[in-house]
């Protein structure tokens, strides 16, 4: 099947339309991180870097790490982003440039995602690693594709519905298990987790500054939340849409934040950058063991 070009958009240099990164260019391992800025940081880790790259929020590299080929890419803030991102990645891996055909064979990317976020139960200390082992999407966006039922945990789904009074003009929320091989990885140095993915930061994450909440006791109701040995334990704004287009599109993935508020203790850390810095270290470390 021939992709159209009002499709899959490529650029005149044969790189994809928003990212632009070309086929040859893509490493199997993938880091994401929100900040532009944070790329550089990440690449003073690699060796034989290949290029560095810049199209909007979008700033990629790649480069070496304990032999292995990495691919650093920025992706700006929120799930939209995150679309655009997955989609092109997972073209530059699975489909023909050339003839706008996917392969015949399927190349699998391993997709992490490094990031900050807000923690929400009280035994969470500031600067805490959070593996996100599932990621909870109040964004909406899988609820466009087909299939969303199929990878999404629906019974823990239908749970947090009930428990906290889901409010029926908001997207329905989809639970997303990130890659066992990487929760296996980090299992052991991070603390677990069950990360709300928002679409915003200051509502959908329960702040108030002018305006009301359409779920006020919101806060409450997710730390309260239990499911199968699960609770709710965070707060940030990408890794649902990670978690769940990779497992639509066949690809392992997953997200680690650093800890940089606790929103129970009405808490923050201004100064998390050595934190962030040495999650990237752990990262790098983990990913290619």
């Amino acid at each position: 099947m021939r992709i159209p070009e009002s499709e899959l958009i490529i650029n005149g240099d044969g790189s994809a339309f928003h990212i632009h990164l070309r086929p040859d260019e893509l490493a199997d391992i993938v880091i994401l991180v929100g900040d532009p800025g944070r790329v550089a940081m990440v690449s003073e880790y690699l060796t034989d870097i290949e290029f560095t790259r810049q199209s909007r929020e979008f700033v990629s590299t790649t480069g070496k790490y304990n032999g292995k080929r990495i691919t650093v890419l920025s992706t700006g803030i929120g799930t939209d982003n995150i679309d655009i991102v997955m989609t092109e990645l997972d073209a530059l891996a699975n489909v023909d440039f050339a003839t706008r055909e996917p392969k015949a064979g399927h190349r699998e990317l391993t997709i992490l995602r490094i990031g900050t976020t807000g923690a929400i139960q009280p035994d969470i200390p500031l600067g805490s690693p959070i593996f996100s082992h599932y990621s909870v999407g109040c964004d909406g966006l899988l609820n466009w594709y087909a299939g969303r039922d199929e990878i999404s945990n629906v019974p823990m789904e239908k749970a947090f519905m009930k428990h906290t009074g889901w409010n029926e003009n908001l997207p329905s929320p989809y639970f997303v298990k990130a890659s066992e091989d990487l929760i296996r990885r980090f299992e052991d140095c991070t603390v677990k987790g069950v990360t709300i993915s928002a679409p915003g930061f200051y509502g959908p994450q329960g702040r108030v500054v002018r305006l009301g909440l359409a779920m006020p006791d919101m806060l409450d109701t997710f730390e309260s939340f239990s499911f199968d040995g699960y609770r709710i334990t965070n707060f940030e704004m990408e890794g649902s849409a990670v978690a769940g287009l990779a497992r639509h599109l066949g690809h392992k993935a997953g997200t680690v934040c650093c800890a940089i508020a606790n929103r129970h203790l009405k808490s923050s850390n201004p100064d998390y950058k050595p934190q962030v810095r040495s999650l990237v270290e752990l990262a790098l470390d983990r990913l290619t063991r």
